[in-house]
């Protein structure tokens, strides 16, 4: 993969000419929507095939790739516009093998709510080891509050994708409820109860492992959290299921916050088989102008994660948004919509925005006036997904896990295809 920054002037059709790649192929990989408005600085992935395969009437995608000695997912990988579909036409260009940049072997990840597009979600399966339906939560007599996942685990399956069980104190709100989870800390019946609703519905549903979200706990329940992981995986261990559990991004023992404080990471290292650094919403909703994950902070997590957890154990959080800011930021007042990469490189192009990267943070932002206000739209793209999937491979983590699979970019998608070969989670 090579990347090209747009200059002033230039089309789709030029850059594709330039690199002698399919201009379609290339729209489809960049987000682009307005071939002929591409914003300037906007960073074009290019892909360069080094073996195509043009579809010849009665050929299927299995016939193709049973010729070329690869599987069904090998031919998705490189041909993202395929969304994951068995549904090829004659005289239909496909990429077979393409110039690449591999780091290594490491795991994939992502989590998507139950409304995620079909589209999306068969779009990048093929590129994500595991699948964790967003979320699971349970009432105190040990119940399951169960999100509608059966067809995206019906869908996991199809592209050998390990569906994961994620388990959550959310309330009906979206708020993670502490009072919850003092109840099951404090109540062996509550747990016992709660993890044989857990081992019932994994069964039934085919999930392998469980992925554990208990946010916002304070200090005192950091121990007990620990403690309740490491039952978890006691009762999971028999039946060869796994246990994962979701870290808040801390940088020292003693971070003050209840986010924070509730998280030991030398416990919960010990207990889980894995955890997920949630490396991400330095930039949010409510905060000031700012990328959601730049990359010194970014280091900084992992560079502590790795003095109190072994890099083995360790998921990279990537975040797969951005937000659009109004300026000037007031405390209280603002509120910044998320936005996805595509939707990003869209405005840009209409508001005849410039896209700049930063280099301190490695990440784009572009400015625009509407209404008389100043937006700033911090985002994701080819560059700052590379470098952290490069910071990952730095520090020789297990691999990293995207929040989340419902916003497009196909950016992203194209920076795992190049830079990682996927493996199991295989916890």
């Amino acid at each position: 993969m090579q990347i090209h920054v747009v200059k002033s002037g230039e089309t789709l059709y030029s850059i594709a000419e330039r690199y002698g790649v399919d201009e379609s192929i290339l729209a489809f990989d960049n987000d682009v929507s307005d071939p002929l408005r591409l914003p300037v600085g906007q960073p074009i992935a290019i892909v360069v095939p080094t073996l195509t395969h043009t579809v010849k009437a009665g050929e299927t995608l299995f016939s193709i790739a049973e010729r070329y000695g690869v599987d069904r997912n090998h031919i998705f990988r490189r041909n993202l516009f395929l969304n994951g579909r068995d549904v090829i036409f004659p005289n239909q260009l496909l990429y077979i093998e393409t110039e690449r940049s591999p780091l290594g072997a490491y795991a994939t990840g992502g989590y998507a709510y139950p409304f995620v597009s079909d589209t999306l979600l068969r779009r990048a399966l093929p590129l994500m080891a595991a699948l964790m339906p967003f979320t699971y939560g349970f009432r105190p007599d040990g119940s399951l509050i169960s999100p509608d996942d059966a067809a995206m685990i019906t869908a996991a399956k199809e592209y050998g994708t390990e569906p994961i069980m994620h388990l959550s104190t959310l309330d009906e709100n979206d708020v993670f409820s502490v009072e919850l989870a003092k109840a099951l800390f404090d109540s062996p019946e509550m747990q016992t109860a709660l993890l044989d609703s857990v081992i019932a519905n994994m069964q039934e549903k085919g999930y392998t492992s469980l992925d554990v979200d208990f946010e916002f706990l304070g200090r005192e329940n950091a121990v007990k959290y620990a403690e309740f992981i490491a039952y978890c995986r006691e009762r999971l261990s028999p039946y060869g299921y796994g246990v994962m559990t979701a870290l808040a991004p801390k940088t020292s023992d003693e971070q003050p916050g209840a986010l924070y404080e509730g998280h030991d990471y030398r416990l919960l290292g010990e207990a889980a088989d894995a955890v997920l650094l949630m490396t991400y919403e330095w930039g949010y909703t409510y905060g000031p102008p700012m990328a959601v994950s730049p990359i010194k902070p970014v280091r900084e997590v992992v560079d502590y994660a790795l003095t109190r957890i072994p890099a083995e154990k360790l998921l990279l959080g990537i975040s797969n948004y951005g937000y659009d800011f109004t300026l000037p930021y007031i405390q209280g007042v603002s509120r910044a919509p998320s936005v996805s990469t595509r939707q990003a490189f869209t405005l840009a192009s209409q508001k005849g925005a410039e896209i700049f990267f930063d280099p301190n943070v490695l990440a784009p932002y572009f400015d625009y006036t509407e209404n008389g206000s100043t937006h700033r739209v911090w985002f994701e793209d080819v560059r700052s997904i590379s470098a952290r999937l490069e910071l990952m491979a730095e520090k020789g983590l297990r691999g990293a896990l995207w929040w989340n699979l419902n916003r497009e970019n196909n950016q992203s998608l194209v920076a795992i295809n190049d830079l990682i070969d996927v493996k199991s989670l295989n916890l």
